[in-house]
């Protein structure tokens, strides 16, 4: 057998200048600890059988990602796998239901399985593609569309439950992705990235029959998401930010039309229309709550349907019209599902998450708050208010960095408030669902205007009672690590008494070369090919200015992060060793991008507690 790789991968560790040390004065908050932050498993990514019988979901918990089946009555969840790699959320793709509801297929290790519901080992689909995700059914319950690679582009292919025979079906060039077929099973929808405009997607339609492949949007430097056909497949729904937010469009294919339906001002998402075809569910972004409204697709009317202080995703119509379910969390709850039924609005929970150390607690519940960045920006963030402040502040600005903060269950904000810390937790420019403009306010400034914001964001902390503008630190991951080295490097007025970085990237010029095309795709986007704008590139890498760096940093990488490098941190450390900075740097071994396994998360949040504990308290 060909030796593991993960064991040429070595766990770094290093300190430079004064270590942090455990303080004698430090420790948890009454009630906490660092076991139950990090024992919370979250069951998601959930998905309804056809007859709305069960629900199949992935379930984060003992170092896996693995499937369940479970009844929409609840129940004791059923396990189907038992070595699916732990995925982050974010990233991950729900399992998906054949419509005779005898197989479901999904991803996993790159590539795509099916498995069925009552039992036996999944059996591997895409042996005969090198990468390979994303699977849908065709509605004979027999084919099965799949994502794969092909020089380095994604690409739809239609093959069988056996991996037979992989046949094209989009054509390139760019990126081809999400695709939907019709109800006849006759043509695929899907979205289209041009590489000419990486602003762009369109919707497009191949006829399975004769390979054609024509576009049903044509809107330069604008995305066009998530196509869903109706039930009577004369429609195909979407969302576009063509008018300053991503609204509700249909297409009549029939009539060869177009129409908005939405004219809501806000974001929408995760679309579906109802078994009827006389509503579509989705999920509306307000000021960092995600309710759920259904939409009446004639008339554009929004109907509200679940609206609370917290985030909704994933909603599915059960196939009587009349039941529905979700996937909740907010500041307070940790994430679970949930049925609801929609003629009385009774809500079921149908899993539980939560463990009950965590009910005495008094969890706090963050203000919508906004400050003003140095160009007048309105930025708008979340605050975490302890209720006895120990002066210390955080300031976390959120990965990405086309994503936002909202009103989630955050376990480590409410860990470290507990202790006394003030928590901001800013939306800055560049950040999803507070328009079009804003969301592209970080183009061409990528590192610069954005690292702005975070400066501001410290002000705005200073001039808060109950925080010392001496002890405030600057938290990220991924894009928000990089904010918080940038913060450190460019800041002359050195705002930050010390900042984390969990697995991120520093070198726009360097990490650029060490992406795959995807990442650098994404850099490209916000600040085009480097050859082409390699004084933006030099003035957003903070790896070129560690000499201006003056307070600690802790530095954290698991080496099989493929999005952010790990060379990123060790390009970082080298620069850091040789100019006499203080830091400390820790690797992860079996880690990509997201600490996801129990004893690496016990080993960071203890570190970051020890960090700023020393530097803060």
């Amino acid at each position: 057998m060909p030796p593991d790789p993960r064991e040429k991968l070595v766990e770094k560790y290093e300190r430079s200048g004064w270590p942090a040390e455990p303080r004698p004065d430090g420790g948890p908050a009454p009630g906490w600890s660092i076991a139950l932050l990090v024992s919370i498993n979250r069951p998601r990514s959930h998905t309804p059988s056809p007859d709305g019988s069960r629900i199949a979901f992935f379930w984060d918990r003992d170092d896996h990602s693995d499937l369940y089946v479970m009844s929409v009555a609840g129940g004791w969840p059923l396990q189907l796998t038992f070595d699916r790699d732990p995925a982050p959320y974010w990233f991950d793709d729900p399992p998906q239901w054949s419509p005779d509801g005898r197989w479901l297929a999904l991803t996993d290790k790159g590539h795509v399985w099916v498995v069925s519901p009552e039992g036996g080992l999944p059996r591997l689909v895409s042996r005969l593609m090198t990468e390979a995700g994303s699977p849908r059914w065709m509605p004979d319950s027999r084919g099965l569309l799949v994502t794969t690679k092909v020089d380095d582009r994604s690409r739809i292919v239609l093959t069988d439950r056996e991996g037979e025979w992989p046949r094209p079906v989009s054509q390139g060039p760019g990126h081809d992705l999400s695709p939907a077929a019709s109800p006849d099973g006759c043509r695929v929808a899907y979205v289209h990235r041009p590489p000419a405009d990486l602003n762009r997607s369109d919707i497009m339609l191949a006829d399975l029959q004769t390979g054609a492949v024509v576009p049903l949007t044509a809107k330069p430097s604008h995305q066009n998401l998530a196509p869903r056909w109706s039930p009577n497949g004369r429609y195909i729904a979407f969302t576009s930010e063509r008018t300053g937010y991503y609204e509700l469009f249909i297409i009549d294919v029939e009539a060869g039309s177009e129409s908005q339906v939405t004219r809501a001002g806000a974001d929408l998402s995760d679309i579906e229309w109802s078994p009827d075809g006389s509503r579509i569910l989705c999920r509306v972004h307000h000021n960092g709550a995600f309710d759920l409204v259904a939409v009446e697709p004639t008339t554009g009317q929004l109907e509200d349907v679940r609206t609370t202080y917290g985030v909704h995703a994933c909603p599915h119509w059960l196939p009587d019209g009349r039941a529905i379910t979700f996937e909740y969390d907010d500041p307070h709850t940790p994430p679970d599902i949930y049925r609801m039924d929609l003629a009385t609005g009774q809500v079921t929970q149908l899993t539980f998450s939560s463990p009950p150390a965590l009910k005495p607690l008094g969890l706090v519940t963050p203000q919508r708050v906004s400050y003003p960045s140095f160009d007048g920006l309105d930025i708008p963030a979340f605050l975490y208010r302890p209720r006895q402040p120990n002066g210390a502040a955080v300031l976390y600005p959120h990965g990405g960095p086309t994503d936002q903060y909202s009103l989630e269950w955050d376990a480590v904000a409410q860990y470290f408030v507990a202790k006394g810390y003030t928590w901001l937790a800013p939306n800055i420019r560049g950040s999803t669902g507070y328009g079009l403009a804003f969301e592209r306010a970080n183009h061409d400034a990528c590192g610069i205007d954005d690292t702005k914001d975070c400066l501001a964001g410290a002000d705005y902390l200073a001039s808060l009672p109950g925080v010392d503008r001496e002890r405030i630190a600057i938290f990220g991951a991924s894009y928000g690590a990089y904010m918080a080295v940038c913060a450190l490097a460019f800041d002359p007025q050195y705002r930050f008494a010390c900042g984390v970085a969990k697995y991120g990237f520093f070198n726009n010029f360097t990490g650029w070369a060490q992406s795959n095309a995807a990442g650098r795709e994404d850099q490209e986007r916000l600040i085009k090919h480097p050859r082409a704008a390699r004084a933006i590139y030099a003035a957003g890498s903070p790896v070129l200015a560690v000499d201006r760096i003056q307070k600690p940093l802790l530095i954290v990488h698991g080496l099989r992060d493929e999005i952010c490098h790990p060379l990123q941190s060790e390009e970082l450390v080298e620069a850091l060793q040789r100019a006499g900075k203080t830091y400390e740097y820790k690797t992860y071994a079996d880690e990509g991008h997201g600490l996801l396994r129990r004893d690496s998360r016990i080993d960071f949040q203890t570190r970051l507690e020890r960090f700023l504990d020393w530097y803060l308290l």
